[in-house]
């Protein structure tokens, strides 16, 4: 095992099972493209824990958002179980999946998938109105996370065309969160945005995770990387290596350093 690698006695991705949050038996996907079949993943059993921001990696195609959408519910897996928070959802029909992922799962993207027609606050109240929660309450949530976020009352009544891309994401997280969500997946949550604004996301989900949101978000940015506490490498649709990042600490130098090491070691 690599000195980069977590001292965890488990396996990578492995865990004591009360302490995950999701657990993967044998989890694989296939896809089928004329006749060719993919295997994006295989096999991959694998542990997400309660409280950590598990950030994954790797290179083009080995199947980092693939993991996120079956993880998720988004995507079911060819063959494999996923057992989220206690419920196996890996055979759920697919109106089952929709009402466990609006309570359970929050997520952010690269594209912020805002509506246009609507405002921050009505965009960010839409999905927690969705649960039969009263009007009032879901209000109230949203102005505690809009206060979390540092949107002013009178940027959450602008549309998203009128807000920078850095405010239009803090609101992306902000209803990713509205349902407080077991698990907050983020896919590449600072591909479009510039170095000023993807620093504030990315303090942001650092101090949600102070908080003890647990995070699974996937990136190929060692600076977005950094944040998490644990790293793990996917290639040819199974995890190489892990790493354990501890703690954020902005002051912690080495920080990138031990990051790229590890990243060099499973040869990105």
């Amino acid at each position: 095992m690599s000195a980069h690698t977590t001292d965890r006695p488990s396996p990578p991705g492995e865990a004591p099972e009360a302490d995950a949050v999701i657990s993967t038996k044998k989890l694989s996907k296939t896809f089928s493209l004329q006749s060719v079949q993919q295997h994006v993943l295989k096999n991959m059993d694998l542990r997400i824990l309660r409280g950590d921001f598990t950030v994954v990696m790797g290179p083009s195609g080995a199947g980092k958002s693939t993991l996120l959408y079956a993880l998720s519910g988004m995507d079911r897996p060819t063959l494999g179980t996923v057992v989220f928070d206690g419920t196996d959802i890996s055979g759920a029909s697919q109106d089952r999946l929709a009402v466990f992922r609006r309570s359970h799962c929050g997520f952010v993207f690269q594209q912020m998938n805002l509506l246009d027609s609507m405002s921050l606050m009505d965009n960010v109240m839409a999905p927690g109105l969705l649960t039969k929660r009263r009007r009032a309450e879901v209000a109230r949530r949203a102005v505690e996370l809009f206060d979390l976020v540092d949107i002013d009352a009178a940027t959450r009544k602008k549309f998203p065309g009128m807000v920078s891309g850095g405010e239009a994401q803090r609101a992306a997280i902000v209803r990713a969160l509205i349902n407080e969500p077991d698990v907050l997946f983020a896919d590449e949550p600072t591909g479009q945005l510039n170095s000023e604004n993807s620093t504030k996301v990315l303090d942001l989900l650092a101090r949600i995770n102070g908080r003890g949101q647990s995070i699974v978000m996937v990136t190929h940015d060692v600076r977005s990387a950094v944040r998490g506490n644990r790293i793990l490498y996917l290639r040819d649709g199974t995890v190489k290596g892990e790493l354990d990042l501890g703690a954020y600490a902005a002051e912690d130098e080495g920080r990138t350093a031990r990051l790229s090491g590890f990243l060099a070691d499973m040869g990105w």
